[in-house]
């Protein structure tokens, strides 16, 4: 890791593992590769061993070669290196696109794999969900670590406000829906939600409920249950009351779309 200051700030269970991931990033993408950075509750300082994904940007030179991003795949696939998360959700963007205001998803490669997560690896972003990927620029131009390369604030753009406020109305209509996501992370991700459209600042999921609770009497029952909830493994989770969840999400729904009505109108 090219950053000192950065790697003090990466969780010591994962810092071996990151190590060797750029290692082989570099071997691959070699004098095309132009940064890697660690995003997600990484940057955020919000990682819980045993629960989050570890989440990684990596921006390339777009003449990257399709065969070698299709390498890069294979050389960072669990088990071959074995991910000590619960998953690594990585993304590969050209600089050309990662260096500017965009709410598209805009990537080279979208790799998931790890012990706790589907493997996946996607090489065209037509027809993919945008908000995943706006939602991760902005958080990597805000506070994403730099493992190797330049800062991450120089090299991938943050999209402009409305961009990001039309990605987390999509985020909330997909939570609402609840498929696929832990009803904890649902309510922990419209807290950071809520407190992106009060602040115009990404917060650890962690922070964000908090000062949610501190502020909404009414909702913080389950927002606490939520942070219980979140402080055990995945297969321990708690369940949580259906229509309270839905009903805390359309609350965030209406947050999202008064920030947007004030941010003003979105070519995304």
């Amino acid at each position: 890791m090219t950053d000192a200051s950065d790697d003090r700030r990466v969780p010591v269970e994962l810092r071996p593992y990151l190590d060797e991931l750029v290692r082989r990033t570099r071997a691959v993408c070699g004098p095309l590769l132009t940064g890697v950075y660690a995003v997600g509750s990484v940057a955020l300082g919000d990682y819980r061993h045993g629960r989050s994904d570890v989440d990684v940007a990596v921006v390339v030179d777009p003449a990257l070669p399709g065969a070698a991003l299709r390498e890069l795949a294979a050389a960072l696939a669990h088990p071959d290196l074995p991910c000590p998360a619960a998953g690594l959700e990585l993304v590969v963007y050209g600089a050309d696109s990662a260096g500017r205001p965009s709410g598209r998803a805009g990537y080279l490669l979208d790799l998931n794999t790890g012990p706790l997560l589907p493997d996946r690896a996607s090489f065209d972003p037509a027809g993919a969900t945008a908000f995943w990927y706006v939602v991760d620029r902005a958080v990597a131009h805000q506070s994403g670590l730099a493992l190797h390369g330049r800062p991450a604030q120089e090299v991938i753009a943050a999209p402009e406000r409305a961009e990001v406020l039309a990605a987390l109305a999509a985020s909330v209509r997909e939570h609402a829906e609840g498929e696929g996501h832990l009803a904890d992370n649902r309510v922990l991700n419209g807290c950071r939600a809520a407190a992106y459209c009060r602040t115009g600042r990404w917060l650890p999921k962690r922070r964000a409920a908090q000062d949610l609770a501190a502020t909404e009497e009414t909702l913080r029952p389950l927002i606490g249950a939520a942070l219980d909830s979140f402080e055990r493994p995945r297969s321990q989770a708690r369940p949580l009351p259906p229509d309270d969840v839905r009903a805390f999400l359309a609350r965030v729904r209406d947050l999202v779309a008064e920030a947007a009505a004030a941010a003003g109108p979105t070519d995304c």
